[in-house]
């Protein structure tokens, strides 16, 4: 039973992991979400996300670290994909590539969506986070407006 909760198989388990374990896959409606995020982020339609994709989502510039000449824009912006292939990475480091698929972009907002209970919660935090205002939850599910 340990093993099967253990994901990243480091001996631990992680409260991420407990709540992935517990809650399962996400939900057919939250999958659409993220995808259409996913969709929105990928401007080429090269089926991956790369610098160039997040550079016209994310703002680098005023970030601290940019500001303090610390670090280029574009180490932000790869620092900032890099958060989206690292869950895939725990159990596919070879996948690691600086390019992030619909897949690994799947796997990050799963982990995400384990401690989120509502559905109609989760689509606002990705609606807000990837500005996708004329998408809703209601429209999802059929509901009338």
């Amino acid at each position: 039973m340990f093993d099967l909760f253990d994901s990243d198989e480091s001996g631990e388990v992680s409260y991420d992991e407990l709540m992935r374990a517990v809650a399962g896959e996400m939900n057919p409606i939250r999958k659409s979400f993220v995808g259409k995020a996913f969709k929105k982020i990928d401007r080429d339609g090269s089926g991956e996300l790369e610098v160039s994709d997040i550079k016209a989502c994310y703002n680098a510039k005023q970030h601290p670290d940019v500001k303090k000449g610390e670090k280029t824009e574009d180490e932000i912006l790869a620092e900032f994909l890099d958060t989206f292939e690292a869950h895939h990475a725990l159990k596919h480091p070879e996948d690691r590539d600086g390019k992030v698929t619909l897949r690994e972009f799947i796997e990050y907002y799963s982990n995400i969506s384990s401690t989120i209970d509502r559905d109609d919660y989760f689509e606002l935090m990705i609606t807000n986070a990837w500005n996708l205002n004329n998408v809703t939850y209601a429209k999802a599910v059929g509901m009338e407006i």
